[in-house]
């Protein structure tokens, strides 16, 4: 447990103490977001360098998130074996280590394996991070505290395509990776230096037969799915095969869990109306809109000739829209029931989408920037207050339990999303340009750089992300039906709250 108290419940301000550890949870988490940001620009850049698909390199996304998925939930038993400043360093250590091994990459596989090394180091960064934070500022103020963490962490979003563009034009895609070694360094200085000392306190046994059904299940499942384009149809051996056993594999974590005590996931908690529906809230948000965050900056690079850097650029307007409406949804998650705020959230993103279900190969530019603006804003007024919605009326002692399940399915569905609509792009390319699936992404790459057919060749390419973003808005739209049912009047101080909180609230990460 942390040496520093948490504040009175009387007083909302974060003091000096609190803010010093803030900055430090900060610049870890930025860190962590720079580097997805950063590499999602690189992804066009990386499929020519690798001459595969986009199917294929998006599981350099997709891994990195089931390995964060992966190592969420050791990371509160490792808090209590180990303590959580000894537990963040580590993290940064082993998050650094995995950046130095990608830069060094030969190949996709290998660029892959290391990403998801690199997960491992992210995944505990994070909520290690936040619980340190959390356990200072006291649960009375998670509001407030996810308000000040997240305006300042919106700078990965905006500033990482922006310098992954850069080094990915002028220097070299490696650098996208060798970048955090200096940002991680101090990090690791300021961590050792200004987090509160606490003591490991041993608590109860981990469940890693769970954690050996849930994270190889996720990856077999979503292995199988994205076969689909490249075999030909679900009735492939090398489709149904993994996807059965994911499948079987988290059935079987589904039984086990009703069973056994301190499950890797408590699907008790699920019995709690409020966290079960904003539960489901959370799943269509991350399938829906971070999959297609993936594709943004390839529709610039590959549809429209912009530089890397240029896709960065135009990039930030979704960045600052959400810079605007985060702390002030932030502080209301505490104050009103999060339906009021979630539902106008997911209008806008819905709004904002819409131009892009419209794509051309000569879409005005001030129509896209707005709409990432209104994108932005929605996004701002809907991330925080799902989160809180999740927490607010659980006791403090199902916390820890309620912020592993967030942060697992958060990082799961994102990944999801990223598969799905990565598959679908590939396939809706190779068809328009009508080669097999692990072939569309250089041959729209080749057409489009070629002045005879670039014309032609820009408008197929700016019709399959057209379509794909329509899949995008679909599982968005869908969103609207479980939030509804988010609480719309602020809720009441559950039983068992007593001025600290065991784990942190998620926040995320793609």
């Amino acid at each position: 447990m942390s040496t520093q108290s948490p504040a009175a419940p009387g007083g909302d301000k974060l003091d000096a103490g609190v803010l010093k550890v803030a900055a430090v949870v900060i610049l870890g988490a930025i860190m962590a977001i720079l580097d997805t940001t950063v590499v999602n620009v690189a992804l066009q850049k990386l499929t020519i360098e690798f001459q595969t698909s986009f199917d294929t390199i998006q599981w350099i996304a997709t891994g990195y998130m089931l390995a964060l998925a992966t190592v969420i939930p050791i990371t509160g038993w490792a808090s209590d074996r180990f303590g959580t400043k000894r537990l963040y360093m580590t993290a940064i250590g082993l998050f650094l280590i995995g950046s130095m091994l990608a830069g060094m990459a030969w190949d996709v596989e290998s660029l892959i394996v290391f990403r998801v090394l690199q997960g491992f180091g992210g995944g505990m960064l994070m909520p290690a991070g936040m619980t340190i934070l959390t356990r200072a500022a006291g649960p009375h103020r998670i509001g407030r505290v996810m308000g000040v963490l997240g305006v300042p962490m919106l700078l990965g979003p905006i500033g990482g395509p922006i310098l992954g563009g850069w080094l990915v034009d002028a220097v070299s895609w490696r650098w996208i990776f060798y970048i955090n070694l200096p940002i991680g360094l101090i990090t690791m200085a300021l961590a050792w230096r200004l987090l509160p000392k606490d003591r490991p306190e041993p608590g109860e046994r981990f469940d890693f037969v769970g954690m050996l059904m849930v994270s190889p299940g996720l990856a077999a499942l979503i292995f199988g799915v994205s076969n689909i384009p490249s075999a030909g149809g679900v009735g492939a051996v090398e489709v149904w095969l993994p996807a059965l056993a994911g499948v079987g594999l988290l059935v079987a974590f589904v039984f086990r869990a009703n069973r056994v005590t301190n499950p890797l996931v408590d699907l008790q908690l699920f019995k709690n109306r409020s966290f079960s529906v904003a539960m489901v809230t959370m799943t269509f948000f991350c399938v829906a809109f971070f999959g297609a965050m993936l594709l943004l900056p390839t529709y610039f690079v590959l549809a429209r000739g912009e530089s890397a850097m240029n896709a960065g650029l135009l990039l930030a307007p979704q960045g600052f829209g959400a810079m605007l409406t985060m702390p002030i949804a932030g502080r209301f998650a505490d104050k009103i029931g999060a339906r009021k705020i979630v539902l106008p959230g997911l209008v806008l993103m819905l709004a904002g989408l819409i131009a892009f279900t419209q794509l051309t190969a000569t879409t005005p530019y001030w129509l896209l920037l707005s709409a990432l603006f209104v994108m932005g804003l929605g996004m701002g007024a809907t991330m925080m207050p799902i989160t809180s919605a999740a927490l607010q009326t659980l006791k403090s002692q199902d916390m820890a339990k309620a912020s592993t399940a967030t942060n697992i399915l958060q990082q799961t569905a994102g990944a999801i999303g990223a598969a799905v609509l990565s598959i679908i792009l590939a396939a809706l390319l190779a068809g328009k340009f009508g080669v097999p699936t692990a072939q569309g992404q250089l041959a729209a790459t080749a057409a489009v750089s070629d002045p005879a057919t670039h014309e032609v060749a820009s408008g197929l390419t700016a019709d399959a992300f057209s379509t794909t973003f329509l899949w995008s808005m679909i599982l968005l739209a869908l969103c609207l039906i479980p939030a509804a049912f988010l609480p719309k009047t602020k809720p009441a101080l559950p039983e068992g709250v007593d001025g600290e909180v065991s784990a942190a609230p998620p926040i995320m990460t793609h």
